[in-house]
């Protein structure tokens, strides 16, 4: 189960990855918001290619869903954090990263 401390803990630990309040929720961004973490600290929104969402939502379809507005039909996605483990939460969590603008450092 990831708790809403753990999902804050691995979004902040992404490459340039800062924290922002958008709306009622916190979010996490890096040239854009990428993840946001529903106030009750049940849920938290990922932006993910409309392949992504349908991949993970096939996965776990008790995890992942699409959100339910247009937001959902451009990937956005709903996950339930009691769950998922942090670990199979952390590739998924990552591609959102990329796709809000995350990359890692050169080397």
């Amino acid at each position: 189960m990831t708790t809403s401390d753990t999902f804050h803990d691995l979004s902040l630990s992404l490459h340039g990855a800062v924290e922002v309040v958008h709306f009622d929720r916190r979010a996490y961004t890096v040239r854009r918001i990428f993840a946001s973490l529903a106030s009750d600290g049940e849920t938290a929104n990922l932006y993910l290619t409309p392949p992504e969402q349908e991949h993970w939502c096939g996965l776990f379809p008790d995890t992942f869903a699409p959100v339910p507005n247009k937001w959902g039909a451009r990937g956005w996605t709903q996950v339930r954090l009691a769950t998922i483990e942090p670990m199979e939460l952390l590739p998924v969590l990552r591609a959102a990263w990329s796709n809000g603008g995350g990359s890692e450092p050169p080397e």
